[in-house]
């Protein structure tokens, strides 16, 4: 059976990789308790009471720990899987993986030096099961050759629960590493591309001007050799919406298209994971909410046969180069 860990726990979608091991098959052996946020240590003491707290030193030491996850702080998640991986185990983290060039340099290092894994859990893929869906119904042939993917990821800024590192760009790598890595990820697989090119990018502050060098708003625009993605991002999801953000996907193909409304479908139907499907010879509403999430057990045998059937390591790497070289040479709109 394999085992995992955690290690840094500073963002909620650390309960997404230990609910996905653990419905994988995998053994939930530790925490470190280290965190920037205690409510999510406090959650962890509630929602696993029988799992125990473990000083990180011991957990990369210990030789029958396999998989290390990590939701630190986002720009500490790269040295954190590279102890990981030369301490011999696979790594699975939040998204962004990482916030610099140098970081990906360094990763890239540490995988071809130690031949682990080094995993990105995109959640807003992995984790959303009519996004798992639109990826089979892609596959499948249902829209014909897909030419564009257009990606929304709303969030709502819930100020008082955000720590100080989340309006540091520093930290947290900026609106289009932070959140748009996740449409970058889903451009890339839905269009079947290798690699793209970044046409154009911009960031925006047009909220909160107290905190000039954060980022509210972003935009991309990707081409590959297939298809063009536009991707927009913000923290604007007002306090009406009875979610944190009303994500979308619409992917376009030669016959048809899919929209997806993930976690809710405004003044429509109750729930979330909303599929709706058009083509030439349907136009349907699909429920996926008992789709299941691919993703973990597919990381689990790849952990073990040393395969790369959940994700291969080449797009990991080419999400995070285009989310970085998107955000560095990202216009600035507004005021600053």
């Amino acid at each position: 059976m394999m085992r995992f860990a955690v290690v840094g726990i500073d963002h909620g979608h650390t309960f997404d990789h230990v609910k996905g091991l653990l419905a994988a098959g995998a053994e939930f052996v530790g925490y470190c308790p280290q965190t920037s946020v205690p409510a999510i240590r406090e959650n962890f003491e509630k929602t696993y009471p029988d799992t125990p707290q473990i000083d990180r030193d011991r957990l990369f030491a210990d030789p029958s720990i396999d998989v290390i996850c990590i939701a630190a702080i986002p720009c500490d998640r790269a040295d954190l899987a590279i102890r990981a991986m030369k301490s011999g185990k696979d790594v699975m983290t939040d998204k962004p993986g990482l916030t610099s060039f140098a970081q990906l340099d360094a990763v890239k290092a540490a995988v071809a030096e130690t031949g682990r894994i080094f995993s990105i859990c995109f959640s807003e893929r992995h984790c959303v099961r009519s996004a798992v869906k639109a990826g089979k119904l892609v596959q499948a042939g249902a829209i014909g050759t897909v030419i564009q993917t257009l990606g929304m990821g709303p969030h709502r800024l819930q100020l008082p629960t955000r720590p100080d590192w989340f309006f540091d760009p520093q930290k947290f790598g900026g609106i289009i590493i932070d959140i748009a890595s996740h449409q970058v990820d889903q451009f890339l697989f839905y269009t079947g591309s290798a690699s793209a090119t970044v046409a154009a990018s911009s960031i925006g502050n047009f909220g909160m001007p107290e905190r000039p060098d954060f980022q509210d708003f972003g935009e991309v625009l990707l081409r590959s050799d297939k298809a063009s993605g536009y991707i927009r991002v913000d923290w604007f999801t007002p306090e009406a919406l009875p979610t944190w953000g009303d994500g979308r996907l619409t992917i376009l193909g030669t016959e048809g298209y899919i929209e997806l409304r993930k976690y809710i479908d405004v003044a429509g139907r109750p729930g979330k994971d909303h599929l709706f499907l058009v083509n030439g010879t349907e136009m349907t509403h699909i429920d996926c909410s008992d789709e299941p999430l691919d993703y973990f057990s597919a990381f689990a045998a790849d952990v073990r046969e040393r395969t790369e059937t959940a994700m291969t390591q080449g797009h990991v790497y080419e999400v995070c180069r285009l989310s970085l070289e998107a955000q560095a040479n990202a216009v600035r709109l507004g005021a600053r």
